[in-house]
């Protein structure tokens, strides 16, 4: 063949492969942006998060996330050690595996359960697949009597997890480090099915989730429309939080009690079947051997913030059980600013925001202490007869503190004890 019919040919071979491969390249996704991939799961572990199915005295529960279709996974646990040698001594402990569909890619999730642990111990654990591991990291169980210890609350995060609510919770660290776990009122994310945002809250919390077990209470923004139009509480709850399942039964998520060192913490759900835990939370608080009870969930009884109301439902149905059980705190969100009232019947009501989204405050004589446009972080304390309160700005500084002190008989006596010459962060009106 001439080299001029060659040449011929080519170009019109060429020519005719033209527009299959302009379609190939059009048809060719483009390539997630780095805040997009970092999301993304792989071989390593991520994600890993503490929290408690049973006694926190005697076990832990840790999940964490890897991509579907790596070996078998599995946890490892040891007393903790000063020594480096430790690792041959370390039990393991297969994990169950729940795979989970987003809009952008599946993931596994994965759960170890420690069961048979000494109370008051200190102990290292690993997470991965026998060839992928975590660090280890360092995690000590709760004591099997009233002992003093504090723990962190946090109100809605919702907005701006990984930019601004990071240095709330790192400053939280810096001020409490030995807080024994975390309080989150609800609303963690705005959209509970958005894998991104939920990346962007474990990103913030980083190691910190993987040391100091959480204990979640979910919001209306956890509860988001699936598929076929009915609303649900997001998939990623029950992958990546393993909660104690004693709640009442045939209720959603949500609902569920420890007693830790002398305190019972009790999470309800105030987003659906009011009604039915009224009788449950009753019924747990009747027979509640600890001094204090701490009662948190999402939906305050009485609003903070102009335009909404307060929750009547809450208000009829869990109040009169606070009151004829002694609930001595409750801790809420939703509303996206700070209020905290006295001492009303024997319960101190707080509810307060993390994150960057906020409202406007409407004051009411309740309020004893209140601020807006305040992203805040609170340490609660308790020591035998004392439990003592603190609220801290993000930059740390004390902002509203109060000390409850048990009496002869159960009775309650109420300390305010906000710093002097501090002002309330109220925004002018015509801000």
């Amino acid at each position: 063949m001439k080299p001029a019919t060659r040449r011929l040919l080519l170009v019109m071979a060429a020519l005719l492969l033209a527009p299959s491969l302009a379609v190939r390249a059009q048809e060719k996704p483009a390539a997630d942006p780095p805040e997009v991939q970092m999301h993304r799961p792989g071989t390593l572990p991520d994600r890993i998060t503490l929290t408690w199915v049973s006694d926190p005295a005697t076990s832990l529960a840790v999940t964490w996330r890897t991509e579907p279709g790596g070996k078998g996974p599995v946890a490892q646990i040891v007393p903790a050690h000063p020594g480096i040698s430790f690792e041959a001594k370390a039990k393991s402990v297969e994990a169950s595996t729940q795979k989970l569909d987003t809009k952008r890619w599946q993931a596994a999730y994965h759960t170890a359960q420690f069961q048979g642990l000494e109370p008051d111990t200190a102990y290292l654990y690993r997470v991965g697949d026998g060839d992928h591991w975590s660090e280890w990291f360092q995690v000590r169980t709760a004591k099997d009597k009233p002992a003093p210890f504090s723990f962190l609350y946090f109100g809605d995060v919702q907005h701006g997890m990984r930019s601004l609510w990071s240095r709330v919770l790192r400053e939280s660290f810096r001020t409490a480090p030995d807080a024994r776990f975390m309080v989150f009122a609800g609303d963690l994310v705005t959209d509970g099915n958005d894998d991104l945002l939920w990346g962007d809250l474990f990103g913030a919390g980083g190691w910190l989730f993987a040391m100091t077990p959480v204990l979640p209470t979910p919001g209306n923004h956890e509860y988001r429309k699936d598929d076929d139009g009915e609303t649900r509480l997001a998939k990623h709850w029950g992958a990546q939080f393993k909660l104690r399942p004693n709640g009442p039964k045939g209720v959603d998520h949500g609902a569920y009690y420890i007693d830790y060192q002398g305190v019972r913490m009790v999470s309800l759900n105030s987003y659906k079947q009011v009604e039915e835990q009224a009788a449950w939370l009753d019924d747990i608080l009747s027979r509640n051997p600890n001094k204090w009870t701490v009662a948190f969930f999402h939906y305050p009884l009485y609003s903070l913030s102009k335009g909404r109301e307060d929750h009547q439902s809450l208000i009829k149905g869990w109040k009169p059980v606070f009151d004829r059980r002694g609930v001595d705190l409750v801790l809420t969100g939703h509303d996206h600013t700070y209020a905290r009232s006295g001492l009303q019947e024997r319960t101190v009501y707080v509810t307060s925001v993390s994150g960057s989204k906020m409202y406007e405050l409407d004051r009411k004589p309740w309020m004893k202490r209140a601020a807006e446009n305040t992203q805040l972080y609170q340490v609660v304390s308790v020591d035998g007869d004392r439990l003592s309160f603190e609220t801290r700005t993000a930059t740390g500084s004390l902002y509203d503190a109060f000390e409850l002190r048990k009496g002869p008989g159960g009775t309650v006596s109420f300390k305010d004890r906000a710093p002097k010459g501090v002002p309330e962060r109220i925004r002018p009106a015509a801000d």
